[in-house]
């Protein structure tokens, strides 16, 4: 049966909203004007997004795979097309993982199926954006 999920988005001034879903709020800012705005703009917290949600899918399944991961970073970057809508054309996303014996091998195991298999933001972006995925250990 489909889950329903809701967020409200509430207007504060300009193109500054704040988003709400139960207790938890992020600030959206798309300032008109060269500057920081007052939060994240809209493609940068889709971003983070899939940042989020694939990084935290990586870390779930090398846990499974029992992987010695003590730590792990998503840098996500996408270039966006100049003409409107300015949607992203391709976004590379690097992980770097932390852990002494983490084994490489594994890792590309978990990032194919963390993309073709799990992480649902993954899914929803893939078939009209090109995402690459690189990874790089460090030993601690």
């Amino acid at each position: 049966m489909p889950t329903e999920m809701s967020v409200r988005a509430v207007h504060q001034e300009g193109m500054h909203f704040i988003a709400s879903a139960g207790e938890h709020s992020v600030s959206l800012d798309y300032p008109l004007q060269p500057g920081p705005g007052a939060g994240l703009r809209p493609l940068e917290l889709l971003l983070a997004s899939l940042a989020g949600c694939a990084g935290g899918t990586m870390v779930a399944l090398l846990k499974r795979m029992q992987q010695p991961v003590r730590g792990m970073e998503v840098l996500a970057r996408a270039q966006r097309r100049d003409e409107h809508p300015t949607v992203f054309t391709e976004i590379a996303l690097e992980f770097v993982i932390r852990g002494a014996g983490v084994d490489s091998t594994v890792v590309a195991k978990a990032l194919a199926q963390a993309e073709e298999k799990v992480c649902p933001v993954w899914a929803m972006l893939k078939p009209g954006t090109k995402i690459t995925a690189t990874f790089r250990l460090v030993p601690e």
